[in-house]
């Protein structure tokens, strides 16, 4: 006799009815034994691993690329655990192929009479391909480095690194940062050594920071970059007198521009040499959180390109006189992540509220718009350019509801020296992120580690800094 048999299928999430017919015994036994191995090599693993995650917290991410021209292929490995309680990664891959990796924790920093963020710092190195990570401790006391000005390592093999924080001088037009160096492959950290630059016209004191706190300072931000001649490059966010626009969301914090400096002594003096962009107008918070790259490949060897986060879309300007005039910045927007286009994603969101109460809906448009924000960038020694950032979507709510698939951490591939992004990898997807990432390639050409958080600041939420190497090949 025929009979319906009613199942259901883990991988659609779709109930289904097959009909089946009595079978002689023989074919029942071997059938038995059959689904008895299938249920002990494939099911029950995938059970565990399943009751594992949901015991961890922790579900594995999938990159999904949402733009490609086929021309590339990408090779993703395991997500791994990089430093436990961090937020916001800074990295820097050496010549020996080490991955420094540094992250804020919920920990205090040790009190001190220069600005310091409010969280301290842990820094973790690996020296096997990620495999294991060893924290290197700050000298005791001492809240040592904040990473996030930027690393480089020369091509004598010393490696410098600016603290974020620059901060007012003792002569007028003039701000004092902090060195540090290592000669052993950061093994050990030298430093801080104080130095000078030379800044005529910034102010150090007309804003608040974002959270309406005091902030006495400029923020280096991102990278350093040695040109052929030795000069080194670094960029830096914050203000000049006059600059006087608030933040739409933060009136005590006004809006910021980003600008260069160079030194001629390996780090030990900088001068201000130009404004990148300054705009008023532009996004929520003018121009911040900027990233410096040098083309060595293409038909515009030598030229800079600087990704700038806005509070709003990302910007880009470009110079080919290393630095001392720029383009105008212009949007650049990735795989059709209009942080503009609302009506994409407010019927998601019409019944929450936002930050000041009222409900994320065509009426709220402000409130219900998506950020981009804190970008990477970097030339392969292939000539592959690589962005990294982050998209919150909508800007402040996505705290609160992370679940939205715009909302998360990406990367994108330009192989025409960044003329065009024509390759778009989605990282993380609905997850509760920072948004912050960092990139690096590795000793293997077109290998590139990726930096990323999960998690949040908020009391009660989980939050650890993860990694995976990326290989890219060209079809």
């Amino acid at each position: 006799m025929i009979r319906p048999v009613y199942a259901f299928s883990w991988q659609t999430g779709k109930r289904f009815v097959y009909f089946s017919a009595p079978m002689p015994m023989p074919m029942r036994s071997i059938l038995i034994s059959v689904m008895v191995a299938f249920m002990s090599s494939i099911i029950l693993p995938l059970m565990a691993a399943e009751t594992n995650q949901l015991a961890t917290g922790v579900h594995p991410n999938i990159p999904e690329m949402i733009e490609a021209d086929g021309r590339l292929r990408l090779s993703f490995g395991e997500e791994q655990m990089v430093l436990p309680g961090g937020l916001q990664p800074s990295l820097l891959c050496t010549a020996s192929g080490a991955l420094v990796v540094q992250a804020q924790v919920p920990v205090k920093p040790f009190p001190s009479k220069r600005i310091a963020y409010l969280s301290a710092m842990e820094t973790r190195v690996s020296r096997d391909n990620g495999k294991t990570w060893t924290v290197i401790a700050p000298k005791p006391g001492e809240n040592g480095l904040n990473m996030e000005g930027g690393a480089v390592q020369l091509r004598d093999g010393t490696i410098l690194a600016l603290d974020t924080y620059l901060t007012p001088a003792a002569k007028l037009d003039e701000g004092s940062g902090e060195l540090f160096t290592s000669t052993n492959d950061w093994r050990t950290l030298d430093g801080p050594a104080d130095v000078v630059f030379k800044l005529p016209g910034v102010d150090f004191y007309c804003s608040k920071d974002d959270g309406g706190h005091p902030h006495e300072a400029q923020r280096l931000h991102r990278r350093i970059l040695e040109l052929p001649g030795g000069n080194l490059l670094t960029t830096f966010y914050g203000w000049m007198k006059g600059d006087k626009t608030p933040s739409t969301y933060m009136p005590a914090m006004m809006k910021s521009r980003v600008m260069l400096a160079r030194s001629n002594d390996r780090g030990k003096n900088w001068k201000l040499i130009s404004t990148i962009a300054a705009d008023p107008s532009v996004g929520t918070e003018g121009f911040g959180e900027p990233v410096l790259t040098r083309l060595g490949k293409g038909p515009h060897p030598g030229r800079l390109i600087c990704l700038m986060r806005t509070g709003r879309e990302l910007r880009e300007a470009i110079s080919d006189d290393e630095g001392m005039t720029w383009s105008d910045s212009r949007p650049l927007v990735f795989a059709g992540l209009d942080v503009y286009r609302t009506e994409l994603w407010v019927d998601h969101f019409r019944n929450f509220k936002g930050s000041k109460g009222k409900l994320l809906d065509e009426r709220n448009p402000d409130e219900l718009r998506g950020a981009v924000v804190d970008p990477d960038l970097i030339e392969l020694r292939s000539g592959l350019l690589v962005a990294a950032f982050g998209v919150r979507l909508p800007q402040k709510a996505c705290w609160a509801h992370p679940e939205h698939s715009w909302n998360g951490n990406y990367l994108a591939f330009s192989t025409d020296h960044g003329e065009t992004w024509s390759n778009v990898v989605r990282m993380t997807s609905g997850v509760l992120t920072t948004h912050y990432m960092a990139i690096e390639e590795t000793l293997t050409n077109n290998k590139i580690f990726v930096a990323y958080d999960l998690g949040g600041w908020s009391k009660g939420m989980k939050r650890d800094v993860w990694g995976r190497f990326v290989e890219v090949s060209f079809k």
